[in-house]
């Protein structure tokens, strides 16, 4: 993992007050930071599922203190990113059969009655399809890179993207709290599945949602969380990758 800049900002847009005005510049937390850094080391498979994370070790190779590393894993812990039990310390939270099988059934809920409640209220129309569109073609960008991490993180802005016109912030909250696990499991699903044909999925939501009917986007959610994902062997990702790291460690 690259040292941190304490220093580093992001953009964030202006207050609802000062309209036709230039994106604001806010310090981003070195807490932030690390978060940011555990999620892009874990999309990317530099740790993986089940490996132990030791906070002096993981501050030393950030380049932080232990204090906003201590912090980023309670915030992390609470999302059930990283898991903290007795004698066995803090660790990526495992992903197992039945973990993703937990968490398939929760987001096919979640987003079948946001895309229900959408439509609803006509947010399948032409402004909020290009919203959509546009994450696709960053997703298609990140793909002709290969960059696993901003694949990844689009795929979970397109999601996320999609339950906000839902309207329904109770909805969007318990989203966001699989959010930062879901960045997980589209970057490891990256490394076993080829992104082109990802990216053609979310382009099979969009015209589903276009149509406005809520029995095929059931069908087309329920095809895209739960079919697809269970076409990829996480497992089998997840050995191949430590059983590399393993020989790397080796040499």
């Amino acid at each position: 993992m690259k040292k941190m800049k304490p220093d580093a900002l992001h953009l964030v847009r202006a207050a609802p007050s000062a309209p036709q005005s230039f994106l604001k510049l806010q310090p981003r937390t070195l807490v932030h930071q690390v978060i940011d850094a555990l999620v892009a080391g874990a999309s990317e498979g530099l740790i993986l599922p089940g490996d132990r994370i030791i906070e002096a070790d993981l501050a030393l190779q950030l380049g932080v203190s232990r204090v906003p590393v201590r912090e980023a894993l309670r915030v992390l812990e609470s999302q059930g990113v990283v898991v903290n039990e007795p004698y066995k310390g803090i660790r990526l939270t495992p992903v197992t059969p039945e973990r993703i099988d937990q968490l398939i059934e929760v987001r096919v809920a979640l987003e079948t009655a946001a895309a229900t409640r959408s439509m609803r209220l006509g947010k399948n129309d032409g402004p909020h399809l290009a919203g959509l569109e546009a994450i696709v073609q960053e997703m298609d960008a990140m793909a002709a890179r290969n960059d696993v991490f901003g694949f990844a993180t689009a795929d979970t802005s397109f999601h996320r993207t999609f339950c906000g016109f839902s309207c329904n912030a109770v909805l969007c909250d318990m989203w966001e709290m699989l959010a930062r696990q879901m960045t997980i499991i589209f970057g490891l699903s990256a490394l076993g599945k080829p992104m082109e044909s990802i990216v053609e999925e979310h382009r099979a939501l969009i015209q589903v949602f276009r149509s406005g009917d809520v029995q095929d986007m059931a069908r087309e959610i329920n095809e895209h969380i739960d079919v697809e994902i269970h076409k990829v062997d996480l497992e089998n990702i997840i050995a191949k990758r430590r059983s590399e790291a393993s020989v790397v460690a080796g040499n």
